[in-house]
Formats: structure tokens, sequence, C-alpha cells
């Protein structure tokens, strides 16, 4: 015959082990949630206003040039990019996706792109890894600048 309190101690511990291993592999994931902005001077991500959601065709306008300071820059969450003024008229885009587990990088100052979830930070002049643990750079986009100073993709 079986011992009902030990079968129910036996229950207790197993779930209690399942409990614990979803918790800590959970732990190990990644988030879904995007990081809360930081301030930064001109460079906490924003929305473009008249340019759609996710737009990734070029023409519309992403951003004005007076909106992106020289020697940082500006990040625009809704369309995942960030374009940046290394220099006083040079103006660069890349994704904003870090490489490293997908988040959105937040903030753009002392000469670097920084992602909020590990640590990562990338050179505005490039997007090259400046300090890891990405172990790639962000990917450039193709833009374009009016007359008028609007940035546009290529």
């Amino acid at each position: 015959m079986s011992d009902p309190t030990r079968t129910a101690r036996r229950t207790v511990l197993a779930a209690g082990a399942v409990a614990l291993t979803g918790g800590a592999l959970a732990a190990c994931g990644s988030s879904s949630e995007k990081p809360a902005s930081e301030a930064g001077t001109g460079s906490t991500p924003r929305d473009a206003g008249s340019s759609p959601a996710g737009s990734s065709a070029g023409g519309a306008a992403l951003v004005k040039s007076s909106a992106v300071p020289v020697g940082g820059g500006t990040v625009l969450k809704e369309q995942k990019l960030v374009v940046t003024q290394p220099t006083a008229g040079s103006f660069r885009c890349f994704t904003a996706v870090c490489p490293h587990q997908g988040c959105l990088v937040n903030k753009v100052e002392n000469g670097s792109i920084d992602c909020p979830c590990h640590g990562s930070k990338f050179e505005i002049t490039d997007g090259a890894v400046a300090k890891g643990p990405a172990a790639t750079g962000l990917a450039e986009k193709k833009i374009v600048v009016s007359p008028g100073g609007e940035i546009s993709l290529a």
C-alpha cells in the first residue's frame, strides 16, 4: 500500500521544482518590453511626426537636420532608426535595433549610441561596436538630406 503523505510530498516537491525551473528560464530570456527612454540632450527616442510608423521606404522625411545635434544623434523609435551627425553637416543613419538581443538603443551621448539592455555602445561615425557585449555593429541605412534640411531614407 502506498503512503498518501509520501505521495503528496513528492507532488509538492515536483511542482516546486517545475516552478523554480520555469522562473529561472524566464529570467534568462530576453524581454519583449522596451526600456523607458533616458533623458539626453537632443538624443532621446522620438516620433518623427509625418513619417508613418515602421516606414522603410525612401521619400518620407524622417527628421529635420536641425533636430540632430552635432557630435550626437536622434533616436527615431517608431522607425527603429538612429540618425547621427558626427561632424557639422555630415549625417549617418543606422538601425536602432541592437544586434546583441534586439533591444532598441535609447540615447546618443558622448559620441556613442547606447543600448540600455546590456550596455553595448556603438560609434556615431560608422555604427561599429565601441563596447560589447554586442559582437557586430549597427547596420547602416542610406539617407539623403534635402536642400531644406529634411533627412529621409534613400
